[in-house]
């Protein structure tokens, strides 16, 4: 379930000249029997709202006052989130002969034309304070204070995100909580300011409109309307001079390409985008190549396994995001602790509709071929999912069969996107069997079948600082190992981290070092491999360098590599 809350304004939305039909009221109460949330977002003040509408305690919270006040009705705690404006200002509106003055907790109101009374009073006293303007209605209140920021702290009181939550309302003031909403809905009598900025506008008026949207949300959670904001795209790329995105929900992307290929610093972009945007990201990480992304806590390290009461104590926050590192957890020991977790975040995004996506990083580890799904934690999955590996056919089908949208990028383009359609039995689109260049990848969107041959990606502004342990205390693949072979292949010395590569630089022959250094193979093997495009620059540039011998290209190389693997952070 996407949309766990239905946040609307009441007058002019629910209620019609102040009252609200019982059948609307009945539309409320199906929808909090479907377990989802009901926020009232009003300007009016609490005891007048009391007197007209007798069913307040349908909803779980009320922001009052245009955001300032807010209302528990099960409990009747009630909490101001603003001073009110100083007496002194009240009684020079008075003494301007501002007249149907009504002053709450924190709000101060009139109506048109008494509004040039009011700017005049607030500049005249130098005040921090602001006009709000709904209909007729001249709402003041403090700088900073209005729907929106009220809805939200709400939102915080119910641990909910924004991202699942549907808002409604029809009139100036209800721009403002509408732009925070995951959907945004006017009713039909909205005004046209309103409707222009909307996902989505009723066919019905007032509380007519609202229970068609109730109607719709129970029905099958909005799946069947097309929302038209750009708000609900993430960016992946761009080609041709035009953005390249993925809708944010119900999107299963696969990422494939060789080690070096560029997989990881797409995946640190791509992750940037979605906690700009507030959506809460779950990334699993076996090989511990991410813990000190920026934005998440980081749970389990190479001495203890994640604790699953800590990840989802901390995934409770909606403005969580986690690193699961799962380098403590043997081998073999992966797929099923990765499976009884996957169960247990898809029932938490079915009650709370969060985390909102989950990047599995070197998925054939942890999803192989001769794994299934047991229950439906993968075939009824509720959260987006990221597939990150080297090969298609070394991942589970179940999960393959979920992907609608493929990137690859890096070298042999054409054989990956094969091998991914052989496993789904599909016909794959022609592309150029060239590798790619560095920064761009080739995507192809299964739903519409339209593929996207040589996409620019975007890279996260933040350069992440490449894991340790992997690049210089692991233990890469053989194929994947630099070898020392000297001009005759005399040599074979196999190097698979970067600390095997210092020790053997430092001890190895002149004729064999300035054999490999003439070649590039250096800079080569820490662009392709390791991944490291300003080392690669750096190497290269010492590679260029005729005019070093032996001995101090060993020593410049060496500090390139110690300044970004073996100093200290």
């Amino acid at each position: 379930m996407r949309y766990l809350a239905l946040a609307s304004d009441y007058d002019g939305t629910l209620a019609h000249d102040g009252v609200v039909d019982q059948q609307i009221s009945a539309a409320l109460k199906r929808f909090r029997q479907s377990g989802r949330k009901l926020i009232l977002v009003t300007g009016r003040e609490l005891p007048d709202l009391e007197s007209v509408f007798p069913e307040l305690h349908l909803f779980d919270f009320v922001v009052a006052e245009n955001g300032a006040v807010l209302f528990k009705p099960s409990t009747r705690e009630k909490h101001l989130l603003a001073e009110r404006p100083p007496d002194r200002f009240i009684d020079d509106l008075k003494q301007r002969g501002v007249e149907g003055l009504s002053v709450g907790d924190v709000i101060v109101a009139t109506w048109h034309p008494h509004e040039t009374a009011v700017l005049n009073s607030i500049r005249q006293l130098g005040l921090d304070l602001h006009v709000i303007f709904n209909k007729e209605a001249v709402m003041v209140l403090p700088s900073g204070v209005n729907k929106m920021t009220g809805l939200t702290r709400a939102l915080s009181e119910l641990k909910l995100s924004r991202h699942n939550l549907v808002g409604v309302g029809d009139a100036e003031n209800d721009l403002a909580f509408l732009s925070c909403c995951e959907c945004s809905v006017g009713v039909a009598n909205s005004i046209p300011a309103l409707k222009e900025k909307a996902d989505w506008v009723t066919a019905q008026p007032r509380g007519a409109g609202v229970q068609e949207l109730i109607e719709r949300l129970l029905a099958d959670d909005l799946q069947s309307l097309s929302l038209k904001s750009r708000s609900h795209q993430l960016p992946l790329g761009h080609a041709d001079g035009a953005e390249i995105s993925l809708n944010a929900c119900g999107s299963n992307l696969l990422l494939c390409g060789q080690s070096g290929g560029g997989k990881s610093t797409f995946v640190a972009g791509f992750v940037e985008r979605l906690l700009e945007r507030g959506y809460q990201t779950c990334l699993i990480d076996p090989e511990g190549d991410y813990e000190n992304l920026a934005g998440f806590f980081t749970v389990g390290d190479e001495n203890r396994a994640p604790s699953f009461e800590q990840i989802f104590q901390l995934l409770d926050g909606p403005e969580s995001n986690l690193v699961i590192n799962l380098i403590g957890v043997k081998l073999p020991d992966r797929p099923p602790f990765f499976a009884s977790l996957l169960s247990k975040l898809q029932e938490k995004a079915l009650f709370q509709g969060r985390p909102h996506w989950l990047i599995i990083d070197e998925a054939h580890h942890l999803l192989p071929p001769e794994w299934g799904p047991a229950s439906s934690e993968i075939a009824g999955q509720a959260t987006s999912l990221m597939l990150v590996t080297v090969h298609p056919e070394h991942v589970s089908p179940a999960a393959l069969h979920l992907v609608n949208a493929v990137a690859i990028v890096g070298k042999e383009p054409a054989a990956i996107l094969r091998e991914f359609a052989g496993k789904r039995d599909v016909e794959p689109p022609q592309i150029s069997s060239d590798d790619l260049p560095a920064g761009e990848a080739a995507v192809w969107f299964l739903d519409s079948n339209r593929l996207v041959p040589h996409m620019q990606t975007i890279p996260g502004s933040a350069e992440r600082k490449r894991h340790r342990r992997k690049y210089a205390e692991g233990e890469l693949a053989e194929e994947l190992a630099f070898w020392f072979r000297g001009p005759e292949g005399k040599q074979h010395l196999a190097t698979r981290n970067l600390n095997t590569f210092l020790l053997l630089a430092r001890g190895i022959d002149d004729e064999t070092w300035l054999y490999h250094l003439r070649r590039a193979d250096y800079s080569n093997w820490f662009a392709n491999v390791i991944g490291d495009e300003e080392l690669a620059g750096e190497a290269g540039a010492i590679e260029q360098d005729r005019s070093l011998n032996s001995a101090e290209s060993r020593n410049r190389i060496a500090k390139a590599i110690e300044a970004r693997y073996t100093a200290p952070a």
